[in-house]
């Protein structure tokens, strides 16, 4: 969000569908005016948006789709990745993403020349040769120490993401007759798991039980964005989220990552099972 308004644009919210936490392709035309610009679908938890119709709908109205990858390094969407179909595609490197840095960093990917000479342009003072600023640009090259350790760690992003999604299969299986919901992955793609999100209207409760059994689960996100203090009230399409602000009241995620033991995977289990 802050992004977009700094880019000097007006952002326009599209509610999600509730099953995947991504947003809701049949909601988006509704969204669409003539001064919008592009698309931004977020591939949120580890799981990818329902693109065909995106995609289509971007076509059809002449915009740019530009793919928010942050949370799902390494996903497939019918057979192809994620960041791979968009004109445009943001990667974060937290440190906590299913690939990490040890600091900040982020990639921004594309096929389109033009756009990629801008990106280039705009990463580095707007110099196209040193010392000459063509275009007003900024300083957000990845650090050279960042970069070294993501391209070693990039080596097994997809083991260490085949280890969460086996995680995911233990909790699955382990939480299939509890009274909340689990992770659904859409039909023809794979998920990540870059965090495993149930789903229960005694969500805070549940999290204050795995608390006091010394678990330590995590809310993604507690407070949707037009509700935040900082954009309560201002921003257009906030009045229609019924979903999005019920998937915040409900929602939880699970201890999940490559280095998870078994032991703890139980761990987990046993306290949701004994709330659930």
């Amino acid at each position: 969000m802050a992004a977009i308004e700094q880019a000097g644009a007006v952002p326009v919210l599209v509610d999600i569908e509730p099953r995947y936490f991504t947003m809701d392709p049949g909601k988006l035309e509704a969204a669409i005016t003539p001064r919008t610009r592009a698309v931004i679908p977020v591939h949120l938890y580890g799981q990818a948006v329902d693109l065909d119709p995106i995609l289509e709908t971007g076509r059809r109205h002449g915009l740019r789709v530009i793919e928010d990858c942050a949370q799902a390094h390494g996903a497939l969407y019918k057979g192809k990745r994620v960041g791979s179909w968009g004109d445009l595609a943001c990667f974060s490197f937290y440190p906590t993403k299913n690939l990490g840095a040890l600091g900040d960093g982020g990639m921004v990917v594309t096929r389109d020349p033009e756009l990629d000479q801008r990106l280039r342009l705009l990463r580095e003072y707007g110099w196209a040769e040193r010392y000459v600023s063509h275009v007003q640009g900024m300083n957000s090259r990845l650090d050279e120490l960042q970069a070294a350790i993501l391209r070693v760690k990039l080596r097994t992003l997809d083991e260490d993401n085949a280890a969460r999604a086996g995680i995911a299969q233990r909790y699955d299986a382990g939480l299939v007759d509890c009274d909340i919901a689990l992770p659904v992955c859409r039909k023809d793609s794979t998920h990540v798991y870059h965090q495993y999100v149930v789903r229960t209207p005694r969500r805070d409760a549940l999290r204050q039980h795995l608390r006091n059994h010394g678990i330590a689960a995590q809310i993604h996100f507690p407070v949707p964005v037009h509700l935040q203090p900082a954009y309560r009230g201002r921003l257009a399409g906030s009045e229609a989220l019924p979903e999005t602000e019920r998937a915040a009241r409900e929602v939880l995620s699970l201890p999940i990552y490559p280095g998870l033991h078994e032991g703890e995977v139980q761990t987990v289990l046993e306290g949701v099972r004994a709330f659930a």
